[in-house]
């Protein structure tokens, strides 16, 4: 059988003609692997470079190969966090013509890493605090979406920073199944498969010494379904009103906006005596920070990343002559607006502050020092450095002196800068965008 490349890019199949296919993957030799940390698997699994980007390829059979590459096109298509496929590779043979196991090409995430090779490491509260919360959106945004993901665990789950927090991403979707919905039982049987793997994965590491005395493994599961159950509860939940007080449903969608949530469809019924109103959000997206920036700016990166973009751009608004304060702002979509308030539409003020505010303080930053953050991320981080020396000089010393000090003081000393072995990510995570300037 001849060999067969089914891409998403009709880029992709020339670059990966490249490789040694020819070859078993434990077999391949040095030059084409990247070495990377990764997680444990039931299949052979390595990095190899493929023209200018760094590829995962996973061994294993033509039928679930075929099936998990459909699944993440479809969580693609849905903007949930995965990781991206490239391409199914089949008919290898090897070098005296013996059969050999097709192979899954996925993109690998720029600037993430397993979620186990973080509990290898001195891991701080805050930091653990910060991992549990965002793989409980990942399950989260997985099960509103209808996919139930039957292996989350450890290996399979990859982090980036996302200005400040974290931003889960699902590997792999071997056993995952969409739904268009999912029934409390599924939802319940998918979260105590993640605790039980991820529990098993900490006792794993705690056996082999390598597990921070810190974390407790029994607790460190059962703490992300509390954080699961919280989560969903607040995204799900039916809430009774007093008629005439439809602020409160403003309020609980405003709610729902600062977990990073859209409301995109809700029920409303009225009581048949008229004393109350009771409100459902039917169907909840994510992302909703996400959105509001791309719309305004054409800026695409993580929620909390946007979610600080948006809060800048809304004070650098204010700023300018042509602001209408009435209008509908950057961070508020919800706010009316009024028509006979004169001044800039968003949209307009939104692209001047990318042109004259993001892109020259992004571009102050030196490429060979950006190392693994996104123009996002060092732009969040550019805020955060700003925000720290104008609270010593008790006066704000603006971006341009900002970014100055930033690169002669601080990226020196960054690992994700000077590519020095990461310790604890707590202060210097790996980056979270994939920002990009679509405008």
């Amino acid at each position: 059988m001849a060999l067969q490349i089914s891409a998403t890019n009709p880029e992709h199949p020339a670059v990966l003609l490249e490789l040694p296919w020819q070859l078993p993957l434990e077999e391949w030799p040095e030059k084409y692997l990247v070495p990377l940390p990764r997680g444990i698997s039931r299949h052979v699994v390595r990095y190899a470079r493929a023209g200018t980007e760094v590829i995962a390829v996973k061994e294993l059979a033509e039928r679930p190969a075929l099936r998990e590459y459909e699944l993440l096109r479809d969580l693609d298509r849905l903007g949930i966090p995965a990781v991206d496929p490239l391409a199914v590779v089949t008919g290898r043979t090897g070098t005296t013509g013996e059969p050999l196991e097709p192979v899954l090409v996925t993109r690998h995430l720029g600037g993430s890493m397993p979620y186990r090779s973080m509990f290898e490491t001195t891991l701080r509260p805050a930091t653990m605090h910060r991992l549990m919360d965002a793989l409980a959106v990942l399950l989260v945004r997985l099960h509103l979406a209808g996919f139930a993901w039957g292996d989350c665990s450890l290996s399979n789950t990859l982090f980036r920073r996302d200005a400040g927090a974290y931003a889960a991403y699902l590997v792999d979707a071997e056993t995952g199944e969409l739904h268009p919905r999912l029934s409390t039982g599924q939802r319940g049987y998918d979260l105590d498969l993640a605790r039980v793997n991820i529990s098993g994965e900490l006792l794993d590491l705690e056996a082999s010494g390598a597990l921070h005395p810190s974390v407790d493994p029994i607790a460190f599961g059962t703490e992300i379904c509390a954080r699961y159950h919280g989560l969903w509860e607040e995204l799900t939940r039916t809430s009774v009103y007093p008629a005439g007080k439809y602020h409160y449903i403003e309020r609980r969608i405003r709610r729902l906006n600062d977990l990073g949530f859209d409301v995109a469809e809700m029920q409303i019924e009225h009581a048949s005596n008229g004393d109350t109103v009771t409100f459902v959000p039917k169907v909840v997206d994510a992302g909703h920070h996400q959105r509001q920036l791309l719309r305004l700016t054409g800026l695409d990166a993580e929620e909390n990343q946007a979610r600080r973009l948006l809060n800048d751009l809304e004070s650098w608004m204010a700023t300018q002559d042509d602001y209408a304060p009435g209008a509908s702002s950057p961070g508020s979509p919800l706010r009316p607006g009024r028509g006979d308030v004169p001044g800039a539409r968003p949209e307009v003020l939104a692209h001047r502050w990318v042109r004259e505010v993001f892109r020259p303080a992004v571009r102050a930053v030196p490429p060979k020092l950006r190392g693994t953050m996104d123009p996002a991320e060092i732009y969040h981080e550019l805020l955060e450095h700003r925000w720290y020396l104008s609270e010593r000089a008790r006066h704000d010393i603006g971006l341009d002196a900002a970014a100055e000090d930033y690169v002669r003081n601080v990226l020196p000393k960054d690992p994700r800068a000077t590519g020095a072995p990461r310790g604890d990510l707590g202060g210097t995570g790996p980056s979270g965008t994939g920002c990009r300037y679509e405008g």
